[in-house]
Parts: structure tokens; C-alpha cells; sequence
């Protein structure tokens, strides 16, 4: 986001952050550049289990794209999203079970998923404004994974939508 704005959702049930298309896009500059160096996997960071609802954050739609970069490149493609089907949680502790303690304190301070782009606070869980839904699901996913003493006082309230931590990840069709 270039400005700070209230995040809401719109009547399409998407929130006001959405940019339609980012993540296709970034998908396939990456696959034109692998393309030129040889590269088939690539690998991306979604997941469908507790997210804002970004239909290109969507196991199915990141499928799609996988053919359709193979059908308009002429070369087969692999996309991977090994976090797809994990909570905010989980992905935590898979950080820890990764690189230890040194990879969660990395991780900590140099990766921000906050709306507004706050950087001048730094929570247990990372920097940001603590109000935001993705600083909401980051800080309660990292309070879930190491409990409130390693978390701030209070995680932030999650605006209503179709992010479903607790909830059964939906399965793609194969």
C-alpha cells in the first residue's frame, strides 16, 4: 500500500488491500526469468488456511497459473507453496524446527507482512501496527506457536472474512 487507509471489506467480500493479479504477476516474471536460466520450481510463500482471502493466494488458482505458464512458455513448470495448507502457527514452528533460534529472531526483524508498512514498533511477533489483519494473523499465529510470553499483551482483533485458521483447510481439486 503507497498510503495509510481504514482496511475494510468491500461488498465483494475482499478487503481494500487486495491488488488483483500481484501474485500472478510475480509468478510469471519469475517464470520468465527462470525460463532464461534453466529453472523449472518455483516456490512461493501462500497459504489458503488463515489468510485475507486473496483469491491469488488460492491452491487452485496457483495450479491454474502453473499450466498456463507451461502452456505459454513451452516448458513444464512446477509451483510449489509448501506453506499452503499450514496456520500462521505452524509456519512459526517450522521456522524453529528449520533454523532454530537464529531463524525465528531473522525472521522477527527482517520480514513484515504489516498493511500500513509500520516499522517503529517491534513486537515479539515482528514490526508493525498491530492492527492490521496481517499483523493480526502474524501475531497471533506466533503467540499460538511460543504462547503470550513471547508475544505482545494482546493480539490484535481480526476483521470478519473468510480466513479460517481454526477451520479445516479446503482442498483443490487435482
Amino acid at each position: 500500500m503507497t498510503h495509510a487507509i481504514d482496511i475494510r471489506r468491500r461488498a465483494s467480500g475482499l478487503p481494500n488491500t487486495f491488488v488483483p493479479g500481484r501474485n500472478l504477476l510475480f509468478f510469471t516474471v519469475a517464470a520468465a526469468l527462470a525460463y532464461r536460466r534453466g529453472i523449472r520450481v518455483l516456490v512461493g510463500g501462500m497459504c489458503e488456511t488463515d489468510y485475507s482471502g486473496y483469491p491469488d493466494c488460492r491452491d487452485d488458482t496457483l495450479k491454474a497459473l502453473q499450466v498456463a505458464l507451461g502452456l505459454g512458455m513451452d516448458r513444464r513448470f512446477t509451483v510449489e507453496t509448501p506453506l499452503m495448507w499450514l496456520d500462521k502457527a505452524q509456519t512459526w514452528r517450522l521456522g524453529v524446527s528449520l533454523g532454530g533460534e537464529p531463524l525465528k529472531e531473522l525472521l522477527v526483524e527482517h520480514t513484515h507482512t504489516c498493511y500500513l508498512g509500520n516499522r517503529e514498533r517491534r513486537h515479539a511477533w515482528g514490526y508493525g501496527c498491530a492492527r492490521c489483519p496481517a499483523c493480526a494473523l502474524r501475531s497471533r499465529g506466533f503467540i499460538e506457536a511460543f504462547g503470550r510470553k513471547s508475544g505482545p499483551a494482546g493480539a490484535p482483533r481480526l476483521p470478519a472474512g473468510p480466513a479460517r485458521s481454526r477451520a479445516a483447510p479446503r482442498r483443490s481439486r487435482r
